[in-house]
């Protein structure tokens, strides 16, 4: 059993902020759990747009705080994302987020991350893996 708080994930390796400065998340469940998924708390600053492609992952997001609205690059679509609001990237969509009111939202991923990745240049994040486990020595 693993228990955790986000507060006790400040300033360590599994709080990641992006090179861009729009978001940060703390990320309480990673590949290296060996769980199938990750989950992770984001939060994407006021004002701020960012524009992503999970090509490699499905995600699905629950707004908690804050308000953004939601564009889907492959139909033009717009949706104004409130809490108790939900998304699901199940067909790797392109989208932006253009953030009125800090975000706050859970997200689960799948395949997990392993917590290094940040959006490359398409917004993409790269499929990275934990290397495999190994049999303990001696039977």
């Amino acid at each position: 059993m693993i228990v955790r708080s986000f507060d006790e994930l400040e300033n360590t390796d599994r709080h990641v902020k992006a090179a861009s400065g729009t978001w940060e998340s703390k990320r309480i469940v990673l590949a290296r759990e060996r769980v199938g998924f990750s989950l992770h708390e984001t939060v994407l600053h006021t004002g701020t747009e960012t524009t992503m492609w999970y090509a490699n992952h499905v995600e699905a997001v629950v707004c908690t705080a804050g308000e953004a609205e939601l564009t889907d690059h492959e139909t033009g679509t717009a949706y104004t994302i409130t809490p108790g609001t939900m998304y699901l990237l199940d067909g790797h969509e392109r989208h932006t987020l253009k953030v009125k009111e800090e975000f706050r939202c859970l997200c689960v991923f799948n395949p997990p991350v392993t917590g290094l990745e940040d959006h490359d240049e398409n917004g993409v994040y790269p499929l990275l893996t934990e290397p495999p486990l190994t049999a303990p020595h001696g039977g």
